[in-house]
């Protein structure tokens, strides 16, 4: 049977800019409004995660940050 450690990780909104996908009052978003500076210190983080065995589950955006939740397998026996 596989098992998995699991990790959840805060990122600070001061990295960013401007956040939550720029999402109107209505439910507009656009990606295409995001800084490509900002979307590659996304890029840097999952890469940096992906390096070290983790897979990213899921991201929440809120004005505060960003919460990513990471899973990855452990090895050996159990």
């Amino acid at each position: 049977m596989d098992r998995y450690d699991y990790e959840i990780s805060t990122h600070a909104a001061e990295i960013f800019s401007r956040l939550i996908y720029f999402c109107s009052e209505q439910g507009n978003c656009s990606l295409e409004e995001v800084p490509a500076e900002e979307a590659q210190i996304l890029v840097d983080l999952l890469n940096e995660r992906g390096l070290e065995g983790w897979e990213l589950i899921q991201l929440l955006f809120g004005k505060d940050g960003v919460m990513s939740f990471w899973k990855r397998r452990v090895h050996g026996q159990g």
